[in-house]
C-alpha cells in the first residue's frame, strides 16, 4: 500500500495495547517499545499528539453493561485514559522525549488542561503531547476523541495502532477467510458498518479530509513502516473505492 506523506500526525492507541502479553494493566516494556517507535517517527521530522484509550484498565461499555450508570462509567474510562497518558509520558521521557501530558478533564495535580492552542504551540517545539480524558463527555469513545483532537490539531492523517493489520470483511481471529481490505472510503465503511472506529470519529475524519490508517502495533516497526507507506495496513480516505 503507499500512504501519502503526512506531517502532523495523530496517533490513537488503543488500551489494550499497553496492556501487553498480560490481560489487564499496563506493561512497563510495552510502553518503552512504543515509546521508541514514536520517538523514532520524531527524529524523522513527523510531528506528533497521541490519544490513548482505557480499555486495559477500564471500559465504560462494559461498566455499563454491568450496571454501572453510563456516564459515570465513561467517566470512569476517562480517568484510566489518563493513567496510561502518564504511563506513556514516562516513558517518552525516560528516552529523552519531550512531553506534554493534557487532559480534558482538569486535574492541575498532575497535568495541563486542554488548551487547544496551547497543544499546537507544544507541537510547533518538537513536543509530543499526549491527550487524555476523551473529550471530557460521556457517551463519547477515544476514537471520537481522537479524530477530535485531529480536527483541532490540523492533522494530516489519523493513524490507529490497534492489534490487527489493517479493516477486514470479517473478523480475522474469528474467520480465517477474512479479507483485509488496502483502501476504503469513508462512505463505504459508514454504509457497511465496518469495525474502523465508531460512525461518529469515521464521520468526522470524513467531513475534515482526515485519512485515517488502521494498522497492528503490536508488532516493533509497523509504525515507521506505516508512516513510509510500507508494512500492511488499511488506509480510509475520500474516494478511496
Amino acid at each position: 500500500m503507499t500512504t501519502p506523506s503526512f506531517n502532523r500526525i495523530l496517533l490513537k492507541l488503543s488500551g489494550e495495547v499497553l496492556m501487553g502479553e498480560g490481560e489487564f494493566g499496563i506493561d512497563p516494556a510495552t510502553c518503552e517499545r512504543v515509546a521508541r517507535e514514536i520517538a523514532a517517527a520524531k527524529d524523522a521530522g513527523f510531528e506528533l499528539c497521541v490519544v490513548v484509550g482505557g480499555g486495559n484498565i477500564f471500559r465504560g461499555l462494559a461498566g455499563a453493561a454491568k450496571g454501572f450508570d453510563r456516564a459515570s462509567a465513561d467517566y470512569m474510562g476517562m480517568l484510566a485514559t489518563v493513567m496510561n497518558a502518564l504511563a506513556m509520558q514516562n516513558a517518552l521521557e525516560h528516552i529523552g522525549v519531550d512531553t506534554r501530558v493534557q487532559s480534558a478533564i482538569p486535574m492541575s495535580s498532575v497535568c495541563e488542561p486542554y488548551i487547544r492552542r496551547r497543544a499546537v504551540r507544544h507541537m510547533e517545539k518538537g513536543r509530543v503531547v499526549i491527550f487524555a480524558a476523551g473529550t471530557g463527555n460521556p457517551f463519547f469513545t477515544t476514537d471520537t476523541a481522537a479524530a477530535l483532537r485531529a480536527a483541532e490539531m490540523g492533522c494530516d492523517a489519523l493513524f490507529k495502532g490497534t492489534s490487527v493489520d489493517g479493516v477486514y470483511d470479517a473478523d480475522p481471529k474469528k474467520n480465517p477467510d477474512a479479507k483485509r481490505y488496502s483502501a476504503l472510503s469513508f462512505n463505504r465503511v459508514l454504509a457497511d458498518d465496518l469495525k474502523v472506529m465508531d460512525a461518529s470519529a469515521v464521520a468526522l475524519c470524513r467531513d475534515n479530509n482526515i485519512p485515517i490508517v488502521v494498522f497492528n502495533i503490536r508488532s516493533e516497526g509497523n509504525l515507521a513502516d506505516a508512516l513510509r507507506g510500507d508494512g500492511t495496513s488499511t488506509i480510509v480516505r475520500n474516494n478511496a473505492d
